[in-house]
């Protein structure tokens, strides 16, 4: 089986498609799969590197239907791709293709969206539709790290990690000045591009600052609080049992950022651009998941219940090739 992987990062985009393409790389190699990716990996290649050691080569990104030519199959992760399903049939491949919701969406021989609650999806001609949260697709190293989660530690260790984008540094600055007003003692690491200001801090409180970096799932092994975007690493931290702050970034990520909060597996710090006028509501939210340990134990539950780890396999599973 010859599968082509296809999707770009950089600092607009973020990392998310890579991570998803890395989970998927690692479970068809792990298969007998021959795997290739084309795409750009710009601010993820600490993600991509994993494609080098899976030894899956990295092809340049042609037009379409040369790029899917030899291939039996094609997966796009990618907004900015729009319907390539017949072209990618000439070429004697089918066509998978993967959503978040509108976002994305595209004919397909195969659609899936791991949302927590993909809305109705119109007939566009598309074949199977694989849809829910049980998709979602995680690298191994998530599933190692699950199973080697750590006990609590004094003071709480607190991650924060808004995906790749260096014009998220603002941001994190304010989340960390509402972190440091709970007054509480904790160990915090943001994981930011660019230079956020770091707030005025009292005994007991620690503020670490690194660049995104694959010594992530390191971080959240140990980790009491998460503070994240709603996107792919707040999947990743659900299958974790990492109970988490959930901000809601860009608009994409509005349905699932809804969903995750009705369905009880985070607490909501809203949108992005609204946390400077609503800081005294964002620490408050912050200082209940660090003093209740309660609170923490039933986003841990909830979120592990949820996300399993083996989404990948399930969509593999289904294509009966």
């Amino acid at each position: 089986m010859k599968l082509l992987l296809r999707a770009d990062s950089s600092p607009d985009i973020g990392a998310g498609h890579i991570s998803r393409m890395v989970a998927y790389a690692e479970r068809a190699v792990a298969r007998g799969w021959d795997v290739r990716f084309a795409g750009s990996t710009t601010n993820a290649e600490w993600l991509a590197a994993r494609f080098d050691e899976l030894s899956v080569p990295r092809l340049p990104v042609t037009s379409w239907p040369g790029l899917a030519a030899g291939f039996d199959a094609v997966l796009v992760d990618h907004y900015g791709i729009g319907d390539v399903r017949a072209e990618v049939n000439a070429a004697g491949a089918r066509l998978m293709s993967i959503e978040d919701d509108t976002f994305g969406r595209r004919p397909a021989d195969v659609v899936v969206d791991s949302g927590f609650a993909p809305a109705p999806r119109p007939d566009d001609g598309s074949g199977l539709l694989l849809r829910g949260v049980e998709y979602t697709p995680l690298r191994d190293v998530v599933l190692n790290a699950r199973a080697r989660r750590a006990e609590s530690s004094e003071p709480p260790h607190v991650t924060v990690v808004l995906g790749g984008g260096a014009e998220w540094a603002s941001t994190v600055s304010l989340l960390l000045r509402a972190l440091a007003d709970t007054g509480l003692p904790f160990t915090a690491d943001a994981l930011v591009r660019g230079e956020p200001s770091l707030p005025s801090t009292v005994e007991g409180q620690e503020i670490r600052i690194a660049a995104p970096h694959a010594g992530l799932l390191d971080l959240l092994v140990a980790t009491e609080v998460a503070i994240s975007a709603s996107g792919v690493t707040f999947l990743e931290l659900c299958c974790l049992g990492v109970p988490t702050a959930a901000v809601q970034l860009v608009d994409n990520q509005a349905t699932g950022y809804r969903a995750a909060l009705e369905r009880g597996l985070a607490r909501g710090l809203g949108k992005a651009e609204t946390l400077a006028d609503r800081l005294p509501e964002v620490t408050e939210t912050l200082r209940q998941l660090l003093s209740d340990a309660s609170l923490r134990a039933r986003l841990s539950s909830a979120g592990r219940a949820a996300v399993d780890g083996h989404g990948v396999d399930r969509v593999l599973d289904s294509l009966n090739w």
